[in-house]
């Protein structure tokens, strides 16, 4: 095993990875606005294994409130439909031929304040994901001072440098998740 080093913009790297995860969970919780990304998630069983969506249709967003899935090949229409249908996301297609189309209800109340939840658990698995970047990050300093290999002081300034990156990505975090709030409660 190599010996442990200590690179702040791997450091930086590695926390907005965690930022990036976020805005891809973000994406695809439901705010009323057709967005293609929102049907990421859904797997769809074909031909005996399951596959992400976007690998056997396009979706596109025709109208500010309509999804259009168009599917590649006409035997997995159905399939398609199923798997859109039965998703988390209360969502129900009507399929024309090779195309579905999927009109984005209005959300009420209640279903804003439950998106508006999961955006803030997101936000909390973002905010952990930085937080062991930084453990990583101060262990590795840690081990360097006790093998002689950097100074005490070193030790200190670096990890102020990753304390600073880390309060960066926490700031980033609760700015994506004030917007999407915010997005999401919109009427």
């Amino acid at each position: 095993m190599s010996a442990p080093t200590y690179d702040i913009q791997d450091v930086k790297r590695r926390m907005q990875g965690a930022v990036a995860a976020l805005k891809s969970d973000f994406a695809s919780l439901r705010t009323g606005r057709a967005s293609t990304n929102i049907l990421d998630p859904i797997e769809v069983e074909i031909y005996g294994a399951k596959m992400p969506l976007n690998q056997c249709a396009t979706v596109s967003a025709p109208e500010p409130r309509l999804l259009s899935v168009q599917v590649w090949d006409r035997g997995n229409v159905h399939a398609v439909e199923k798997a859109i249908r039965e998703s988390p996301l209360g969502l129900n297609p009507q399929s024309e031929g090779q195309t579905i189309r999927i009109r984005m209800p209005e959300l009420n109340e209640q279903r804003r304040k439950e998106m508006v939840k999961a955006a803030h658990k997101y936000a909390e698995n973002a905010r952990v994901a930085g937080r062991h970047v930084r453990r990583d990050a101060l262990d590795v300093l840690k081990k360097l001072e006790k093998d002689g290999k950097i100074s005490e002081d070193e030790s200190a300034r670096h990890a102020d440098q990753v304390q600073k990156a880390t309060d960066q990505t926490i700031q980033e975090i609760d700015q994506l998740l004030q917007q999407k709030e915010k997005e999401i409660m919109q009427v």
